[in-house]
């Protein structure tokens, strides 16, 4: 298996190779820095980036080489199922619906990070870093191990926190399968009828239709990128008064879809010929994309959907009910990405509740930016990661209790 990403070369100072985790050969792409910038300590500082979906660890080939640069070892997974990495169960990086989902569930994720982290011989990461899915991700790993990862960044995608525990069945005990399902009830009444995306994630025909898309794969793509991006003039987010199905209507169609529509379809003609391509992703960049996922398919990022939304797999993080994030934490997003806004009141209950130590300034939208907040303005994320991260590692040099010296 080439280590490379198909079509495009990898910027200047990131290398591509594999780890071998219990059942996973596990591609990484990583960027070092030329000399380690902290005196008496044997080797840089780790910050780990784990991407959302339908994306890849070329993802963060914006972000990688400047953080590098400013001393930090970076490291950035194809998660499983994802890109190339790949299981002993599936070789040829192919997934079936019908595989085993307990690889693909929230602590098996978490357990997979863990296992990057003492596969590359550190005992702890300075920063997780999470994207879209991969800040659900990030969130769970700060949450359950912050003794290895020592602050969090979460993009795009609110942290919800773990669910309630269910002491007993009633409407204000239901799980976070039932909830969707419920949702996904009342969406259907709507005139006309919805349904919401991550439910349409999860059944059976959606690899199907987002692999062979009527538009062709690579139109597909550049629709849903450019759906989700500050490019697109439809994109006005903003917060929503409740989570019932009538506020929820108001999101895009790629969030509230019209039942009977698929993915591809929701984001059909979007984009006018006229507009170009975006200088955040080239012809040569979307290749990559394109073609590994036209090799791998994609049920591994849609499982993470479905565990997410089946009560037998969210109901076991009811176990962390009420533990909340002890480590730094900040959230980042575009200004143009409804993804902060498609769960009413969970951002504020993330700032308020959920991490203790989310200061206001560390709550950033920024300008000009859509759901691909890295890939759009990668210097403004930057900025912002080393800004924060230079408060976390002062907070450690003063002595701060809270968390164990790095």
């Amino acid at each position: 298996m080439p280590d490379e990403p198909a079509v495009s070369p990898l910027p200047s100072g990131i290398r591509s190779r594999h780890l071998a985790l219990h059942d996973l050969n596990l591609h990484i792409l990583e960027s070092s820095p030329e000399i380690n910038p902290r005196p008496g300590s044997s080797k840089p500082h780790l910050i780990i980036l784990l991407h959302g979906f339908p994306e890849l660890s070329f993802s963060w080939r914006k972000v990688m080489p400047p953080l590098s640069q400013a001393g930090y070892y970076v490291v950035a997974p194809d998660h499983r199922g994802i890109g190339r990495t790949t299981s002993v169960n599936s070789p040829a990086g192919q997934i079936s619906f019908d595989d085993d989902l307990t690889p693909f569930c929230m602590l098996s994720l978490v357990k997979d990070v863990v296992s990057i982290v003492y596969a590359l011989d550190y005992d702890h990461v300075t920063a997780l870093v999470g994207h879209d899915f991969g800040s659900l991700l990030a969130g769970y790993c700060a949450l359950i191990r912050p003794d290895i990862f020592r602050s969090v960044v979460m993009m795009s995608a609110p942290f919800p926190g773990s669910p309630t525990l269910r002491i007993k069945s009633s409407p204000s005990h239901l799980s976070l399968g039932e909830m969707a399902a419920r949702l996904q009830d009342q969406l259907a009444t709507l005139i006309p009828p919805r349904k919401h995306y991550t439910m349409y994630y999860s059944t059976r025909d959606a690899n199907a239709h987002l692999l062979r898309p009527p538009q062709g794969l690579r139109t597909f793509f550049r629709e849903y990128y450019h759906a989700k991006s500050a490019d697109w003039v439809a994109n006005s987010p903003h917060p929503l008064p409740s989570a019932s199905a009538s506020a929820l209507a108001e999101l895009p169609h790629y969030y509230i879809m019209l039942r009977d529509q698929t993915m591809p379809e929701a984001v059909m003609n979007v984009r006018h010929l006229h507009e170009g391509v975006p200088a955040w992703l080239t012809d040569e960049e979307l290749s990559v994309y394109v073609t590994e996922y036209s090799r791998t398919g994609f049920q591994g990022g849609l499982n993470w959907y479905r565990c997410a939304t089946d009560a037998k797999w969210s109901s076991e993080l009811e176990v962390f009910s009420g533990k909340r994030i002890a480590v730094p934490a900040m959230f980042i997003s575009g200004e143009k990405d409804w993804g902060t806004y498609q769960s009413p009141g969970v951002a504020e209950s993330m700032k308020e509740r959920v991490c203790e130590r989310m200061e206001d300034e560390d709550f950033v939208l920024i300008e000009g930016a859509g759901h691909w907040v890295q890939q759009e303005k990668s210097d403004a994320v930057v900025e912002n990661l080393l800004r924060f991260l230079g408060k976390v590692e002062d907070s450690f040099m003063k002595g701060d209790q809270t968390n164990p010296p790095i």
